[in-house]
């Protein structure tokens, strides 16, 4: 499938495509060829190749000399580090590790990337890779929180939107109606509806414009965390959500 991105401005496609290159990378899977890149972004193959080596002359893919698939390069990876540091994410992980201390479960913090919530830190972060998951937003509570108090440049999810179980909501309007109950009570709920037997509660990061810049997840079991145990658990999230506006929000964007 093409990789999706906004469309572009006037004058502005090479560097799309480009962006979109790199998008193709996502999944964390094996090493691309042009063929597959070119399929992916729905190029043909010599323009799939041109922006590659382009990339590969500036540092963003590296080109598997035997073989002549493509991977991210190193300055993919230095830009990363950068972010993760300038966002003060590493400054997360300690408020996120007492938080799964306190309540027993995994806890993690993510952002929206378009469709998707992406885990950044915390308990689901692969410790042999870094990575997190990218999770849809409709299916899950991390992504609810960030629909739910939404920022006004991210558009909003189409559907009908994919079922994982037979729990999903895969309606707009069905998902509407539970973004509204999810403000109304300040937190999301993700009751099995990502996959059976995993119950999530989360709540936002919020900026001073009621903008989730991130949200904060707590995962479980339906067993572990019963509907006796969500007052409890959700003031533990509140409490390290208040932390994290302190250590990654500047004061001039706090609430």
């Amino acid at each position: 499938m093409p990789a999706t991105l906004p469309a572009p401005p006037a004058g502005a496609q090479a560097v799309h495509r480009a962006l979109g290159l790199l998008h193709c990378f996502h999944d964390n899977g094996p090493d691309l060829s042009a063929s597959e890149l070119a399929r992916r972004m729905g190029l043909s193959v010599s323009t799939a190749h041109r922006l590659a080596r382009t990339l590969v002359a500036t540092g963003f893919l590296d080109q598997d000399e035997r073989t002549a698939r493509y991977r991210l390069g190193p300055a993919v990876a230095e830009l990363g580090q950068l972010s993760f540091h300038q966002r003060g994410l590493h400054l997360a992980a300690p408020e996120l590790a007492l938080l799964a201390r306190r309540t027993g479960a995994t806890a993690d913090l993510a952002i929206r990337s378009g469709p998707h919530a992406v885990i950044l830190v915390g308990g689901s972060v692969l410790p042999s890779t870094g990575l997190g998951l990218r999770r849809p937003l409709h299916s899950t509570a991390l992504g609810k929180a960030l629909l739910a108090w939404p920022s006004p440049t991210e558009p909003p999810l189409h559907g009908p939107l994919p079922a994982y179980t037979d729990r999903t909501l895969t309606e707009p309007a069905a998902l509407e109606a539970e973004l509204a109950r999810t403000r109304e009570r300040g937190y999301a709920l993700n009751d099995g509806e990502s996959a059976p037997q995993v119950r999530t509660l989360a709540v936002p990061v919020l900026d001073h414009t009621r903008t989730a810049r991130f949200a904060l997840a707590v995962r479980s079991t339906p067993t572990r965390l019963t509907d006796d145990a969500l007052p409890r658990t959700l003031a533990h999230a509140t409490a390290c959500a208040q932390a994290l506006t302190i250590l990654l929000l500047p004061p001039d964007q706090r609430p």
